[in-house]
Order: structure tokens, then C-alpha cells, then sequence
């Protein structure tokens, strides 16, 4: 008989300063069980002005905002200014950033699927300059 399993919590981890800039915190809420799953989601938190580096995902990424304002920016593409309740896809191979507001924090849900290989499920890219930033 198959019955329901409490996954214990995984302890708040910060964000390397190699792939973000400013204070960013992440609480894995699912990850794979069996090599049969993909999924990965994660509620990210992050200080004001703080953002991802420039980064794709092999199978894209939903963001959901639960808190704050949300900078979200695909590469050559126009900034997108997102507050609680609202979701964005960024689709497979596309390289963005997101981050927060320079003077709110920001909180979202991360979602996304692992690629056949999880270390090259997102692949990281340059610092989004604060002049990059900036013209935000």
C-alpha cells in the first residue's frame, strides 16, 4: 500500500554571490524523489535591488510573485514590472534575469523541470551590471 510521505525541510540556503547579486535566499520546496521526476520548485526571497545573474533553463521557468515588485528581463528584451499574484514563463533556452524593485524586497515561487541531466538544468551567464539594472 502506497501512502502519503512527509518530506522533511530543507534548511534556508543563500544564494552564491557568483550567480546573484545582492542578498538572495531559497527554500527547496520539491525536488525529484525518483529518477522518474523532474520537477523542482523553490520560494526565493530576495533584499531589495537584488537579482539573478543573466541565466537560461533547459525546459524554461514559471515565477510566480507572491510578494514585493518583480524586475524581470529576458536578453534584449523589455523589462516586465510584476506584483503578488501575477505569473511569468520565461520558455526553454531563453536567457533572463529577475530580481527585486530597488527599494522593496521580493518573494516568488520557482518552477521548472530538470533537464536530462540536472547540472545542466540552468546555465549561468555574466552579472546583470548595474547600468543593465539601472535602465531598468
Amino acid at each position: 500500500m502506497c501512502t502519503a510521505e512527509i518530506i522533511p525541510p530543507v534548511p534556508t540556503a543563500k544564494n552564491p554571490p557568483e550567480r546573484f547579486t545582492g542578498d538572495v535566499w531559497v527554500d527547496t520546496l520539491v525536488s525529484p524523489r525518483n529518477e522518474s521526476q523532474r520537477a523542482v520548485a523553490a520560494l526565493v526571497r530576495f533584499a531589495p535591488g537584488a537579482r539573478t545573474a543573466w541565466h537560461s533553463h533547459a525546459n524554461g521557468q514559471t515565477l510566480h510573485i507572491t510578494q514585493g515588485v518583480a524586475y524581470v528581463q529576458s536578453r534584449g528584451g523589455e523589462l516586465l514590472v510584476l506584483h503578488p499574484g501575477q505569473t511569468v514563463y520565461t520558455p526553454p533556452g531563453v536567457e533572463h534575469w529577475h530580481g527585486a524593485a530597488p527599494d522593496r524586497f521580493m518573494e516568488h515561487l520557482a518552477v521548472l523541470e530538470n533537464a536530462d541531466d540536472p547540472s545542466s538544468t540552468t546555465t549561468w551567464g555574466e552579472h546583470v551590471t548595474e547600468q543593465e539594472y539601472g535602465a531598468s
